[in-house]
């Protein structure tokens, strides 16, 4: 059994089924991402916070809780995915 930590990431893709008959072109790979609390069982005490605006502005009081989600499909064309 390897003993090494995999990394992880938030964000992921997939290979959707393409049909026979489908009428629009397809998409090779579509993407989705998984927020970060599903990768921390439980909140330990003592986590680093944002200060209070910061925290307003990124939607969360924890760094642990806060990912930037970037479009992946963004200034492509539905023909060049």
């Amino acid at each position: 059994m390897n003993s090494s930590k995999s990394a992880y990431t938030t964000f992921k893709a997939y290979k959707p089924f393409h049909g026979l008959y489908d009428p629009c072109s397809p998409i090779e790979l579509k993407y989705f991402s998984t927020p970060p609390n599903l990768y921390i069982g439980f909140q330990p005490p003592n986590m680093k916070q944002f200060s209070p605006s910061e925290a307003l502005k990124k939607g969360t009081l924890w760094p642990a809780f806060w990912d930037y989600y970037e479009n992946p499909y963004k200034g492509k064309k539905r023909d060049q995915l």
